[in-house]
């Protein structure tokens, strides 16, 4: 294998496994130092100029962070990642003078097509660069689907609403309560750009189920219904109540059916258990809630007895897998089963819906509905003015990556509108690689991995949780847990750097690594080194670190992935071959350092 080239920025992202897995890139480990230092305001800033909604995100995230965390590597439970964002939220002191304020005006117009978090991050980050932005909304309140479909037991109206005007308080015009009808009408303003971040409105239905016409008024489609609730048009459900369909959406439905009366809800979902598209924790939370959820159930009819709604009958069917891990549902044979009911939501999808946007427009679309876009680093259409992110780009998603869409979405147009190509030139992340070396045993962050185990976080009494709607559900962390679960983050930004120049090769660092992730041995490709290391290297999905040749002919291999980064090698090492240094990456930004633009 040639050497590792250790310049290029994206070889130690990589091995921050969980900032790598954030579709935005959050320092994960700066952040959480930050926390055990109780330098919650600082943590939250942190946050803030990558994920923009730390105190929402610290609640709702979908966590693709979690599984990949190293810490899940050496022991069951990954670092509470998510929940200890929420603390840097809880306990920061006020932020608002540190939050940037639109620059002097550069004369550019930018329409934003919804309020939620993709629109909201574009306007984050191009409102300090002087562009006057325009929000349409068709609600009376920006936050999008943050806001209409997630329920307020899990996000309280107040986090939204403080993290929501920290953008708006930017200097963003905002025309709430107003459904655009026309893309025409919007591109006859005269805008330099237009970004379309109105989500996947469209709940996906049933509509050739028997039954289906005749008892549509007690049927309602999920995000629909959520957004209703939300708004407060709806009050009150059935005591009977169906939920159909096995994703995050059905979870909250449920939840909240209980909430406005239902007591006897059920989760009915065609998948097994294992293959709901729910995340494991927002499954745990319905059972807890004590709703039960029924897998393996296919709908077959909507029930209607002299023209109410009574129940459903449901198939019941296995999954089969082939080789290559498709799955099919085969009936059992068994009878249908009736399940008796008052209400039934449908929760078992979303879909694009773009009816407004004309084809005169010159904006295409695939046959699935979602927009033609050049790419997933501009977002820019088939017409060059209009840009898309968030779940109205590629379809349903989740917060983070609308942010992360939002981010690359406010460099194109920011290019766009500058003349210049929005797919070259694209500006590069920002990173450095510093040593933490105080002395010769001693760094500026805790190396020595704890044992502490991971704690859930505490939920009020679940009585008192069901009879309300908007009682938050989760209590967050108290400072000392939070102190203690941060100290289980294994500081993987803290890189072991190694020069060649300097070794001996005397194998002191190989004896003391307790993961006997480093190796000298003889080069070959990357099949043969990876069976041929101390412990065979068995993730091809994190990379080797090859130096170059020793003067032995030998080259040092370390893996990747399963380095605790607890700096032992460079204690250990009597010629400061190794060094811990520690990788700051944050992606490209339309503002390149927005915590500058504040303090100045």
């Amino acid at each position: 294998m040639k050497p590792t080239n250790t310049a290029d920025p994206e070889y130690f992202h990589k091995v921050v496994d969980c900032q790598f897995a954030c579709p935005a890139h959050t320092p994960v480990p700066e952040y959480i130092r930050l926390i055990a230092q109780e330098r919650y305001t600082d943590a939250y800033m942190i946050n803030w100029e990558s994920n923009v909604f730390p105190g929402v995100l610290g609640r709702t995230c979908d966590r693709p962070c979690e599984p990949a965390c190293r810490r899940g590597r050496v022991e069951e439970e990954p670092v509470a990642i998510c929940r200890l964002k929420r603390v840097a939220a809880d306990f920061k002191d006020d932020v608002k003078h540190l939050i940037p304020q639109a620059g002097p005006k550069n004369g550019k117009r930018i329409a934003l097509i919804g309020g939620g978090p993709a629109s909201l991050t574009v306007a984050r980050d191009l409102a300090p660069l002087g562009y006057e932005l325009h929000l349409y909304d068709e609600h009376a309140k920006a936050g999008g689907f943050m806001r209409s479909q997630i329920p307020a037991f899990r996000l309280p109206d107040e986090v939204l609403d403080e993290e929501v005007d920290y953008v708006l308080n930017m200097g963003i015009h905002t025309t709430f309560n107003t459904y655009v009808d026309s893309l025409q009408s919007i591109l006859d303003k005269n805008y330099d750009a237009v970004f379309v971040g109105c989500g996947a409105p469209r709940g996906r239905d049933l509509p050739s189920l028997p039954g289906r016409k005749e008892a549509d008024a007690n049927i309602h489609l999920g995000i629909d219904w959520l957004s209703s609730v939300a708004f407060e048009h709806t009050k009150k459900i059935g005591k009977r109540v169906i939920v159909l369909g096995g994703g995050n959406t059905a979870m909250d439905c449920c939840r909240t059916s209980r909430r406005l009366g239902g007591e006897d809800v059920k989760v009915i979902v065609r998948s097994p258990f294992e293959d709901m598209k729910a995340s494991p924790w927002e499954k745990e939370d319905t059972i807890h809630e004590g709703i039960p959820i029924l897998d393996n159930h296919v709908p077959k009819e909507f029930v209607v007895k002299k023209g109410k709604l009574v129940g459903m009958t449901f198939e019941k069917v296995k999954a089969v897998y082939d080789e290559e891990g498709k799955r099919r549902l085969v009936p059992t044979g068994e009878d249908l089963v009736h399940v008796d009911c008052d209400d039934v939501l449908i929760a078992i999808g979303q879909e694009n819906a773009f009816p407004w946007i004309e084809k005169s427009t010159g904006v295409r679309f695939t046959s699935w509905g979602t927009p033609i876009i050049n790419d997933d680093e501009t977002f820019q259409s088939t017409r060059k003015e209009v840009f898309f992110g968030g779940d109205s780009a590629f379809g349903p998603a989740n917060i983070i990556t609308a942010v992360a869409h939002g981010h690359k979405a406010a460099v194109s147009i920011d290019m766009y509108c500058n003349g210049k190509n929005p797919e070259v030139d694209r500006p590069a992340p920002h990173h450095t690689l510093v040593s933490q070396k105080m002395g010769i045993h001693e760094w500026s962050y805790d190396s020595i991995p704890v044992t502490d185990k991971r704690e859930a976080v505490p939920l009020v009494d679940l009585k008192e949780a069901l009879k309300s709607k908007t009682l938050e559900v989760e209590l967050g962390f108290d400072a000392d847990t939070a102190f203690v679960q941060a100290e289980r983050c294994l500081n993987c930004d803290a890189q072991t750097v190694f020069t060649e120049s300097t070794c001996i090769e005397c194998d002191a660092c190989t004896d003391i690594c307790p993961t006997s992730c480093i190796s000298f041995i003889e080069n070959g490709d990357e099949d043969d080194l990876r069976a041929r290391l101390l412990v065979p290297a068995e993730n091809p999905e994190q990379d080797l670190y090859v130096s170059d040749t020793l003067p032995t002919g030998k080259v040092m291999v370390k893996d990747e992935d399963v380095c605790l980064h607890c700096g032992l090698c460079a204690e250990r090492c009597p010629t400061a071959a190794w060094d811990m240094q520690k990788f700051f990456y944050t992606m490209a930004k339309a503002t390149p350092d927005l915590l500058v633009e504040a303090a100045e």
